[in-house]
């Protein structure tokens, strides 16, 4: 499949990985569909898109809603006619530990509540799942040629502090092959499903935390620094053009490796 003259739908497109996947699209020939919570991101990247001289248009949704996620599919159909990519970007984080003790007794003092573990699942599992649902639905009515592509994360392993993180993007990393499975017993031939785990990227929340803490995490990075959205979006194109891959999860971390095993 070419990219150029396809039609992207990316999720979480308003910055980072998102925005770095809409605009290599867009340089390559394809129209997209920037969609993202806040609208002033989505502003912004549609209008670097079309000072680029691309085609594209912008949905504020919640990707954890049925209806929103119905929304910019309808959206992307109205407006192009058709969905070829869609990517699965949206994630947010609310890191802690399962259980925290008090010093001097030892006890628990506090542990996670559904307020840091829920929202986490509900973006980045049960949104990942209905965008690749609602995408995939769209391109068996449509009869469109078409990648799906989940997110995950290289802490699939296992992050110390995210358990909620981590468990959603295990999963995430395992749809792609579920999903084609599913897609094999039905004869759906037309579409592939993938997942791409990124390692530690160069995104505003992590170029701008503390540079103690970034060493540390370079630390374990045998390319010794971190990866860039447009290598993350470059192999993202890759993927489209390369049909051979399909049902499965591609790692891109620039080498990290833990070598006194769990991620700290």
């Amino acid at each position: 499949m070419d990219i150029k003259g396809s039609v992207a739908i990316i999720t979480g497109a308003g910055n980072g990985i998102g925005e770095a996947v809409a605009k290599y699209f867009v340089r390559n020939g394809a129209k997209v569909v920037i969609v993202d919570m806040m609208q002033k991101n989505i502003d912004r990247v549609v209008k670097d898109i079309k000072d680029m001289g691309g085609e594209v248009i912008g949905v504020q949704a919640n990707v954890s809603s049925e209806a929103e996620t119905a929304k910019f599919i309808k959206a992307a159909i109205d407006a192009f006619g058709k969905i070829n990519v869609v990517v699965a970007s949206a994630g947010i984080i609310r890191d802690g530990m399962m259980l925290n003790l008090d010093k001097e007794t030892g006890k628990v003092s506090r542990k996670m509540g559904l307020d840091k573990w829920q929202p986490v699942i509900d973006v980045n599992l049960t949104g990942t799942f209905l965008t690749i649902r609602d995408g995939a639905e769209a391109m068996v009515n449509g009869g469109w040629p078409g990648l799906l592509v989940a997110i995950s994360s290289v802490n699939k392993v296992g992050q110390v502090g995210q358990l909620n993180y981590s468990s959603a993007k295990v999963a995430d990393a395992l749809l792609p092959k579920i999903v084609i499975g599913e897609f094999l017993m039905r004869g759906i031939r037309n579409i592939r499903c993938i997942g791409i785990a990124p390692g530690y990227t160069a995104t505003p929340m992590l170029t701008g935390m503390n540079q103690d803490a970034l060493m540390s995490i370079l630390a374990d990075v045998h390319l010794d620094r971190l990866v860039e959205p447009d290598e993350v979006a470059r192999l993202i194109g890759h993927c489209v053009e390369n049909e051979a891959i399909n049902a499965t999860t591609l790692e891109i971390t620039g080498g990290l490796c833990y070598p006194n095993g769990i991620a700290k």
